[in-house]
């Protein structure tokens, strides 16, 4: 039988996380010494529950936040039941009258209980009614369920209330003030005591966010390579994205932890589904799995209906009268939070993000008001403030005004449309400077498609980042229509797919040791996820059809390596950050050169030029630079933004949050370290950053750092694409069925069609290794000893050179009609296990 390379594998990998000699190694500890966290089975749920506790800031406070969560349920439940059959309308509304005075004539005046019906009347209401008596079983058994689950929780969560306290030594009333990266630290020093993980003597930070983020960081992965199917194109409404928490909810169920999901366990993907032989019995199998729970979403969409509409009509009716305008305001839609996300980054560190880009998103938006909208919406406020100013008025001169039919629903109503309309009528102040916003915003969410740099000002631009940062009122409409819309994207989008699923969990699932089965794009390997025009460039062996588009791969390896300076990277990586980190030295080193007239343009010039505005990262960074910035002799006003420039570029070439003159009290670091990455910082349990004060600006100084990278990395991106005219492609058929690959692509009169744009706006091109790229490396090398070459490190073939089973294929490289057959089912023949030690 054939073998194919796009097989699950165990794969071989040239760097370790763990000392060498511990690749194999199972720790034992004597019975009498062991600690109660000696050996945790499953360490992916106890980490996430140590991260759970500590953003729910300890025990307490998640207690009780449980509980009104379940009191929520019960009262939505009881009052609306109270509501259909326990009020008398006719007297609420004044259609029947009511006297208790013993004289007749004698009016008196109705109160509220007066409207309520007596506990008999209303207990044989409820029993007539054989619907309300449905919905109030199923509710019961739905509220038990969840009140067994709380109990269970909280017997887990006091263990982890116990591992803070004892194993960790943070009491509680100090763990809100506690940094994450404080307490992986000691998470990280635990392990060494107690040996948490009996497969790795050490564990290391990229370890604890595998655990955590093993099935976000496939989520993230799916809508990369636009597998799930989120984009769709209806009449009259064009492109649209459909991505609910509903929706996502059942992606979860069906591939992560429901019954006769893809996974053992939660850390150990099912030996069938990493066998290629299998591939058209389990696509069956999962297409089968989403039909009937496509269906069982169809049964319950009624009553999940029911529960959409009343939870939404309680949690914002209240908002909308005393903030009509909220509905008007936007949010980052579920979506754009899976799209911007990068591999191996937590929740509360994207929330960091996201929060704040908030502010330059809104004024983008808000720069595309439409001029007839805003005529309209102005004589609308003019007319309905005029009628509201009467009715006030009246008011103030006679309050018996209110008490006439109608008058203070008029008035309500009136507010409101005033203010809705208020929220159309742009600031005559404001000044029109899409380009710039884009770039600040671009700043801190570090994702976006190529065709938006030079047509920020369109409104095709505007349109696709509204599907990425949408209004509150779409995502509440979205919501409501999720119960109705998820039983046909599931049965209709996403069964289509099943094959192409199937053949994404065994093409990027790698084993890792002391960790399990986790998505190799995860790894952050750019010689295996890696973008040519993402600087990775010569160091990476990836296919089309393994690249990470947008460049996530090398955003997250980024990312991760300035969040955790004490992560040590694998080589490949470690080759690919001292590439970024000497192209800044180049950059710098040319704006310090310059001493008059034009700067010379490059990417580092561009990234902070885009930051001019952005107060925040410039104050942090202004305070990086205090000493420096007062030296020398004055310049002329014309050349102070070229020093400017050069200083923020020297900060970013060595990035410090120590000021000159501030003489560190324990082991701070001052050069770049062997791994590529700045050891700007000591390690989370020295002594030159304890406490919260230095912690809080340390994240500050890292997201400056990281939000100049991005720009930075962009711009690179953007010059080496228009380098290139030469571009790849990458492909996304319908399922073959029968395993065989379309026809040749690169042949005379075959030609690749480009598809429409995907859902993560895929835009790739492969670069080959220029000699700039190989001199820097060459550079890096000479400088930071130790590190080889890549282009001379030993690498195994390239496990993706033939067309991958999903249907995948390169634009301009060639595949044969008939590729080696598909394994019969059943085959095992397979290739020889090896040991991807991470």
């Amino acid at each position: 039988m054939a073998q194919f390379d796009t097989e699950y594998q165990r794969l071989e990998a040239s760097y370790s996380d763990s000392p060498p000699g511990e690749e194999d190694l199972l720790v034992h500890v004597p019975e009498g010494s062991k600690s109660p966290w000696h050996h945790i089975e499953n360490l992916d749920l106890f980490f996430s529950r140590v991260y759970n506790l500590h953003q729910k800031n300890g025990f307490t406070c998640m207690l009780i936040g449980e509980i009104f969560e379940l009191m929520q349920f019960l009262f939505v439940v009881a009052f609306t039941t109270f509501l259909v059959s326990c009020v008398d309308y006719d007297i609420l509304f004044a259609n029947k009258m009511v006297n208790h005075s013993l004289h007749p004539t004698e009016p008196v005046k109705v109160t509220l209980p007066d409207a309520f019906l007596p506990a008999q009347v209303c207990s044989a209401r409820i029993q007539e009614n054989g619907s309300l008596i449905t919905i109030l079983v199923i509710a019961g058994v739905f509220w038990v369920h969840r009140l067994i689950k709380f109990i269970y929780n909280i017997c887990c969560y006091w263990e982890i209330h116990s591992f803070y306290l004892h194993a960790l030594r943070i009491p509680m009333s100090a763990l809100p003030y506690c940094t994450w990266q404080e307490v992986q630290a000691r998470i990280v020093q635990t392990q060494k005591e107690h040996q948490i993980c009996i497969h790795k003597r050490e564990l290391t930070e990229l370890d604890i966010y595998h655990r955590i983020l093993r099935f976000q960081n496939y989520m993230v992965a799916l809508v990369n390579k636009s597998l799930l199917p989120l984009r769709f194109r209806l009449p009259g409404l064009g492109e649209v994205v459909f991505f609910t928490r509903g929706l996502k909810y059942n992606f979860e169920l069906i591939l992560f932890w429901g019954p006769g999901s893809l996974f053992l366990n939660e850390w150990s993907l099912k030996a069938e589904y990493k066998r290629g032989g299998q591939r058209l019995e389990l696509a069956q199998r999962l297409s089968n799995r989403i039909l009937w729970i496509g269906i069982a979403n169809f049964l319950l969409c009624p009553l999940i209906l029911i529960w959409q509409i009343l939870y939404a009509f309680f949690s914002y009716a209240e908002v909308l009268k005393r903030e009509p305008g909220a509905l008007g305001a936007r949010c980052w839609s579920l979506y754009g939070r899976c799209y911007l996300r990068h591999f191996n980054e937590l929740e509360h560190e994207l929330q960091s993000r996201l929060n704040r880009g908030y502010k330059p998103a809104s004024k983008y938006m808000n720069c595309f008001l439409s001029p007839l909208l805003t005529l309209l919406a102005k004589n609308c406020a003019f007319f309905a403030g005029s009628i509201l100013a009467v009715l006030i008025a009246l008011t103030i001169y006679d309050e018996d005004v209110l008490a006439v039919e109608h008058v203070l629903t008029t008035v309500t109503l009136l507010g409101v449309t005033v203010t809705v309309c208020r929220s159309f009528i742009p600031d005559q102040h404001m000044v029109f400077c899409p380009e710039q916003l884009l770039r600040v915003i671009l700043a801190h969410i570090h994702y976006m498609p190529d065709h938006w740099q030079g047509n920020a000002h369109r409104s095709q631009t505007r349109d696709e980042f509204a599907q990425l940062f949408q209004y509150k009122a779409v995502f509440i409409l979205e919501e409501l229509l999720s119960p109705i819309v998820t039983p046909l994207i599931l049965i209709f989008c996403l069964r289509p797919r099943a094959l192409e699923i199937i053949d994404f969990f065994r093409n990027f699932t790698v084993e890792v040791v002391g960790v399990g089965d986790t998505c190799s794009f995860a790894q952050m390997d750019v010689r295996q996820h890696g973008h040519p025009q993402w600087l990775s460039g010569g160091q990476t062996e990836a296919s089309v059809y393994q690249q990470a588009e947008d460049g996530k791969t090398e955003l997250s390896l980024m990312h991760f390596a300035i969040t955790n300076p004490g992560w040590q990277p694998p080589r490949e990586s470690t080759a690919f950050l001292g590439f970024l980190k000497e192209q800044v030295q180049r950059d710098g080193a040319a704006a310090g050169l310059a001493q008059g007239g034009l700067l010379p343009e490059n990417a580092l010039f561009t990234s902070i030029q885009s930051l001019q505005s952005e107060s925040e990262p410039l104050s942090l960074i202004a305070n990086v630079v205090a000493g420096s910035s007062c030296r020398g002799p004055p310049l002329p006003r014309d050349l102070q933004g070229s020093r400017h420039r050069a200083e923020v570029a020297s900060a970013l070439r060595s990035f410090s949050p120590l000021q000159p003159g501030q003489a560190p009290t324990g082991r701070a670091p001052s050069t770049m370290t062997g791994s590529g990455v700045d050891a700007r910082t000591a390690s989370s349990g020295s002594s030159v950053w304890e406490g919260q004060l230095q912690s809080l600006v340390l994240s500050e100084y890292a997201s400056t750092e990281m939000s100049l990278h991005a720009l930075y990395m962009h711009q690179l991106h953007k010059q080496q694409a228009q380098a290139e005219p030469e571009r790849h492609v990458w492909h996304r058929r319908e399922s073959d069925e029968s395993g065989e690959s379309a026809p040749e692509e690169g042949g005379e009169g075959a030609r690749a069609q480009p598809i429409p744009r995907s859902a993560s706006y895929p835009c790739a091109a492969p670069r080959p290794g220029a000699p700039e790229t190989t001199a820097l490396q060459g550079g890096f090398q000479r400088r930071y000893g130790g590190i080889t070459d890549p282009g001379t490190v030993p690498r195994a073939p390239s496990h993706f050179s033939r067309l991958p089973l999903g249907g995948w294929a390169e634009d301009g490289q060639s595949a044969s009609r008939h590729p080696e057959p598909v394994p019969e089912e059943g085959s095992e023949d397979e290739l020889p296990p090896q040991v991807h030690k991470v």
